[in-house]
């Protein structure tokens, strides 16, 4: 089939791999390039550099102009495949391919709807995520799938759950276009009874917390990315939580023990133990090689 594909970040490259490897994606459309990272130059976004290495045609826009729309138009495509664009699609898009508009969505929907489902879900306590293939239509992400699979979230963090379910997502759509194609697709409309929204995470809803549950500060360090990162003070002075684990060790909330080189948090229903950090204005280090810059007699830690 003749395909034109949309995405802009790492989730949606598996999805373009293997559409490249299986049809004809003759367009991509992906968001400008952009100060990515740590760096202060602009980076192509993720999918455009796959598609330059798979030297497929890359349009840059940040929303569908009449002329994006020609040319989208001039490609002739069966279908249209979306992955994480980050731009509202206007209903002139929906009509240009016979076989429509498909979207890999992250989450077994109608669970989390919107911009963050992945990081929802490990921020929630889920058991499951998921990926769906849905139709896209006017309201948000409210289209029937055809598709849909899940994965345990367990104790996975998000980049690493995000990295699974955009292959899941890859391998869904292959077996969805060809089910389309084929004319066997079954398509599920959600049940909106169940529908929850999954708005973009906030900074303020990643800072650690004493006076919270254990396994709240915990989803919160597993949930946490770039954007928006589980932050911390320790001694008053500001620190990123990369990793951490469940701790039986005996400390008040509040309270910092280290003991052996392991840092265990005090929280209201038990402690956390950070495994790895991102002190302010220094790089990423074992938590134990950090532990031994605390040098207060009391450790204390809060929320930032």
């Amino acid at each position: 089939m003749r395909v034109v594909f949309m995405g802009t970040p790492d989730f949606a490259v598996p999805s373009l791999r293997a559409l490249a490897a299986a049809h004809d994606v003759t367009l991509v459309l992906t968001r400008p390039d952009a100060v990515r990272g740590r760096g202060k130059r602009l980076e192509p976004s993720p999918v455009k550099a796959a598609a330059t290495e798979l030297g497929i045609d890359v349009l840059e826009t940040n929303r569908i102009t009449p002329e994006t729309l020609d040319r989208i138009v001039a490609e002739r495509p069966d279908i249209i495949c979306v992955a994480a664009y980050g731009c509202i699609l206007p209903d002139s898009v929906l009509d240009v391919a016979p076989l429509g508009c498909v979207n890999v969505h992250g989450s077994p929907l109608p669970r989390w709807r919107g911009a963050a489902p992945i990081q929802r879900a490990v921020l929630e306590g889920d058991e499951l995520a998921g990926v769906s293939i849905m139709r896209v239509v006017h309201d948000l992400d409210a289209g029937a799938y055809c598709r849909q699979t899940t994965t345990p979230v367990g104790e996975k963090s998000c980049p690493v759950l995000m990295a699974e379910v955009a292959e899941l997502g890859a391998t869904e759509l292959l077996a969805a276009l060809d089910d389309i194609e084929a004319g066997r697709a079954t398509w599920v409309e959600q049940d909106e009874s169940q529908v929850t929204y999954a708005k973009k995470i906030d900074k303020a809803e990643m800072r650690l917390d004493p006076a919270d549950p254990a396994d709240a500060n915990l989803r919160r360090v597993r949930a946490s990315l770039d954007a928006a990162p589980a932050r911390l003070t320790v001694c008053g002075k500001g620190v990123r939580a990369i990793d951490a684990r469940p701790s039986d060790a005996d400390v008040d909330a509040g309270s910092v023990l280290v003991r052996k080189g392991r840092v265990h948090l005090g929280c209201a229903d038990g402690a956390i133990e950070l495994t790895r950090v991102k002190p302010d204005g220094k790089r990423e280090m074992e938590a134990a090689a950090w532990s031994q810059g605390l040098h207060a007699d009391a450790p204390t830690w809060e929320r930032l």
